[in-house]
Formats: structure tokens, C-alpha cells, sequence
């Protein structure tokens, strides 16, 4: 049995360790920037709570960076190798590009999101506002439709892509390729 990997398997991991390898160093900068970007929140000025509901959203970018941008890719990447290693028939070459067409762009809209998210709520309690739902209520200027819309669109983007991959990967490992 070979070992070796075909062109769109070899292309795809790829890929995928590059945008791992990119989410890793837009990770650590996160974890930077909301360091920085969150001391400039007076204490002084605002209640531990509503502190924490200022920061939250932003605090959480970071760890769903390296979640969702590092492990995760470097993770699929492996269960792709895996499966071809242990005997796994060979998937296409459209069922890999749900993975690259389709994880890869939604989870970066999905952290754009949350980026833009945290940073509207840290500096609307920056510069003065203390009602959580009159800010909540003016993220993406207030057109609730429009939000909506964007946040289904990632996510469920996401969960398709990643449905369709590991439903190939499940029939592939039902039927082995001829050695």
C-alpha cells in the first residue's frame, strides 16, 4: 500500500498549515492587542462587571483564533493523512475544496466578526456608554437583519464545510483504494 499522497491531498494540507500557520501569528497579536486595547479601560470609571462585559468579546478572539485557525486546520489536516495512511479510499478533489473554499473563509469572517464585535463594545464603554443592550443594539449600525444574516451565513458556512468533509472522510475509510 502506498503512503504517498496525491497532488489535491498534498495541496490541501498545505493550505491548510499555511492559514494555520498565518491565524497563529493573527492570534498572538490578538492576545496583544487586547492587552493593550484593554488597559486603556479606566477602572476607575466602570464597575467590575460592566468591565468585564466590555472586554469579554475580545478577550475571547484570541483563544477562537488558535482554536479555530490553528488547531483546527492543522487537525483536519492530520484526520486527512490519517485516513489516506490507515487504507482510506482516496476523496475527490471537490470534496477537499470544502475544506479550503469553505472552513478556511468562514471561520476568518466568523473571527473578522468577533474581532469587530469586541472592539465595538470595548470602545463604545470607552468613550462613554454604560447601557450593554443600546450597544448591542447599534453593532453593524443597528440593522439586526443585516447581522443576522452575516453571522448565519459564516457559521453555517462553516458547518456545512465541514460537514461535507467529514462525511467524505467517513465513506472513504468504508472502502479501501487498491494497493
Amino acid at each position: 500500500m502506498s503512503t504517498l499522497l496525491p497532488e489535491h491531498y498534498r495541496s490541501t494540507i498545505r493550505t491548510l498549515i499555511r492559514y494555520s500557520i498565518v491565524l497563529l501569528a493573527l492570534g498572538l497579536l490578538s492576545g496583544v492587542a487586547f492587552q493593550e486595547s484593554s488597559k486603556k479601560l479606566d477602572y476607575a470609571e466602570i464597575a467590575a462587571g460592566a468591565r468585564l462585559e466590555a472586554v469579554l468579546s475580545l478577550a475571547l478572539v484570541h483563544g477562537h483564533m488558535l482554536v479555530t485557525g490553528v488547531l483546527m486546520p492543522l487537525a483536519l489536516a492530520a484526520a486527512l493523512d490519517l485516513a489516506h495512511r490507515s487504507g482510506g479510499a482516496e476523496l475527490s478533489v471537490r470534496s477537499l475544496r470544502w475544506l479550503t473554499r469553505g472552513y478556511l473563509p468562514s471561520v476568518s469572517a466568523t473571527l473578522a466578526l468577533m474581532l469587530y464585535k469586541g472592539y465595538h463594545t470595548l470602545l463604545s464603554v470607552r468613550f462613554g456608554a454604560r447601557d450593554f443592550d443600546a450597544i448591542d443594539a447599534a453593532y453593524f449600525g443597528g440593522l439586526v437583519p443585516l447581522r443576522h444574516a452575516v453571522y448565519g451565513i459564516t457559521h453555517v458556512g462553516m458547518a456545512i464545510a465541514l460537514g461535507v468533509f467529514g462525511v467524505a472522510l467517513w465513506r472513504s475509510l468504508n472502502s479501501t483504494r487498491p494497493r
